[in-house]
């Protein structure tokens, strides 16, 4: 079998910051962010930042695409932004050797507290959510969820590339998706990670994550190299690594994120990045961690970014919302700036900036971590 290039085809967000990607990306080039502060909301005792959708413009969005029957919210985010994506490629997701994977981490969590939409009660469950989706579309495969804590969007991303290479379908849609609830909310707060202040990744001064919902679709698909077109982005190399330090603790030593970077890049690589997109949650921990695992990769002079000050943390989406940005910001020759960012609050000296930057590069690096000691690395390249 002749090599075969994983090349993303189509991509589109569902977020507070836009409905379409083109949209979100405008919304960040433009410095604008969604955090918002709540006080009282669902009845916590705790205020909270997140960035979070108008349910009310989701449903009116998904009624003029004729997306109708007994779903949830959460499902109708997931349909709208894969809808979207399939309208702009010739993948056909009725196909057979067309495969749905949906990367998520809660699903239909809040259906446990109070199913007001009044879907079958097994929908509370990840893979009957996921038939669900696959099913409005006509797909006849059993889709694949990923739920792997925060490194889900990366993982899908990684067996979607993997399935793809090995010939098991031609095309593979990576949705991922995430709506906020008393019970996230109320969990991370029991871990005291929750920030009352809009984030400030990697500052001296952070005190913690903010959560935002969020659907985003990237469509794979198989070609040959040299069909690869000028101008596509594909996915070059992932890895996953846990080094299993903690249940929700990062490894002080960044064992595991340093490993996945160890694994995806080759010397003639690191001439190529842009930049390394980095998780960067703004908690104390997390940005530690990753400033001691990207300086101990070589990789500490390129510039690196988070973007969780303009959208918050959103979960299953948040490796592939921050994956099409990424390429989108490649696309105009800029690096993103670090929103929240002023003074270096971490102990390895990285070149993060507040501000956009130029860049001219064709390459970068998405990085993420999670519970339980997970971490996901991933090289894109654009041809």
């Amino acid at each position: 079998m002749a090599e075969r290039i994983v090349a993303a085809v189509a991509d589109h967000i569902v977020s507070p910051l836009g409905f379409t990607s083109a949209d979100n990306f405008a919304a960040v080039r433009e410095g604008r962010s969604e955090l918002r502060r709540y006080e009282g909301k669902w009845g916590l005792p705790e205020p909270f930042v997140a960035a979070l959708m108008d349910r009310a413009a989701v449903l009116e969005a998904c009624e003029h695409e004729g997306i109708r029957g007994l779903f949830t919210y959460f499902e109708k985010m997931a349909i709208l932004s894969i809808a979207k994506a399939l309208q702009a490629c010739d993948v056909d997701i009725t196909s057979g050797r067309t495969l749905l994977i949906l990367s998520t981490t809660k699903g239909n969590v809040d259906l446990l507290r109070e199913n007001a939409e009044g879907v079958p009660p097994e929908r509370e469950k990840l893979g009957e959510a996921a038939k669900a989706i696959a099913a409005y579309f006509g797909n006849p495969n059993q889709p694949v969820v990923v739920s792997n804590a925060c490194i889900s969007g990366a993982t899908a991303q990684i067996e979607a590339a993997r399935l793809i290479a090995m010939g098991c379908y031609d095309s593979v849609v990576v949705c991922g998706v995430d709506v906020q609830s008393p019970f996230i909310v109320s969990g991370f707060q029991s871990l005291k990670a929750l920030s009352a202040q809009p984030c400030r990744p990697f500052d001296e001064d952070r005190t913690g994550i903010n959560l935002g919902d969020a659907a985003a679709t990237i469509i794979y698909k198989g070609v040959k190299a040299e069909d690869l077109s000028v101008g596509t982005w594909y996915y070059a190399k992932g890895a996953m690594r846990n080094d299993a330090f903690h249940i929700s603790a990062p490894s002080y030593e960044g064992e595991g994120a340093y490993r996945a970077l160890q694994s995806i890049l080759q010397d003639e690589d690191r001439e190529e990045i842009a930049f390394v997109n980095a998780h960067g949650t703004g908690t104390l921990f997390n940005d530690e961690m990753e400033s001691v695992a990207i300086d101990r990769a070589g990789l500490a002079h390129l510039p690196v970014n988070s973007l969780k000050g303009y959208i918050g943390h959103t979960m299953g989406a948040a490796g592939i919302f921050e994956t099409i940005l990424s390429m989108r910001a490649v696309d105009d020759g800029i690096v993103l700036g670090t929103r929240g960012y002023e003074h270096s609050g971490v102990s390895r000296q990285l070149n993060i900036r507040p501000d956009h930057s130029a860049t001219k590069r064709k390459a970068f690096v998405k990085l993420l971590s999670g519970f339980g000691g997970c971490n996901a690395a991933i090289l894109f390249k654009k041809k």
